[in-house]
């Protein structure tokens, strides 16, 4: 059933110590930054976060990290010219990376949330991230195993919903959205407005709302335009 909460303090509120929680956003764009300023004051400790990276300056995913609450973070590239705290960390010991390449992350998220029960690719056949995984040559191609990726809770920022929890996103603040929606036990959503139902083109609605199980409407800045 959907809850439609005050704050974003009220929202994040049942994510308790332990969880494993997927932050959507590409980099800024789209991540729900005022769910993880939420997150930090709530206290919580010991999460494992999905994302598509590992913070980027001093705010929101990587703020969380500088805080010590990540103790396992599984994203695609760890490592970019702004990620010096998730770098400090990850030398002093702090935190535990598993590295997905973006493709496969993706699509680990996307078998999860449509129940399957993981896929064969060729990427990273042949390397470190294959070891322990089983592999099969397919049409003269070396393939590995890939298992579906699940969360107890999703954090997600999404443009507008209505009030049965159907979601539009803006332009590329969409990315990682639709899929950890539907992969999480608990989908968690900011949006700058909530209008009643019958209120969105159906054919812009992208997350359908039975995949959304908080919403919390939140002051936005306008995200940066798509490239």
């Amino acid at each position: 059933m959907l809850s439609i909460v005050q704050d974003a303090d009220e929202a994040v509120a049942p994510i308790p110590d332990g969880a494993t929680v997927m932050i959507g956003g590409f980099g800024r764009a789209g991540q729900p930054v005022e769910l993880i300023e939420a997150l930090l004051r709530q206290g919580v400790t010991g999460l494992t976060v999905v994302n598509n990276n590992a913070g980027n300056g001093e705010q929101g995913l990587a703020a969380l990290i500088g805080a010590g609450r990540v103790k396992k973070i599984i994203c695609s590239f760890p490592r970019q010219s702004d990620s010096h705290i998730f770098d400090t960390r990850f030398r002093a010991g702090d935190i535990e990376l598993e590295l997905v390449p973006q493709g496969n992350l993706a699509e680990r998220i996307r078998a999860a949330g449509a129940g399957i029960g993981g896929f064969f690719t060729p990427t990273g056949y042949g390397t470190v991230l294959a070891e322990g995984k089983e592999t099969r040559v397919i049409n003269g191609r070396g393939h590995v195993f890939e298992s579906p990726l699940s969360a107890d809770f999703a954090l997600i920022k999404a443009l507008r919903a209505d009030t049965a929890g159907n979601l539009v996103y803006r332009k590329t603040a969409r990315n990682f959205g639709p899929i950890m929606a539907a992969a999480a036990k608990t989908a968690i959503v900011q949006v700058r407005d909530v209008v009643d139902r019958g209120e969105l083109d159906p054919e812009h609605v992208v997350t359908p709302g039975i995949y959304v199980n908080t919403l919390v409407r939140v002051a936005q800045e306008m995200e940066p335009a798509a490239a």
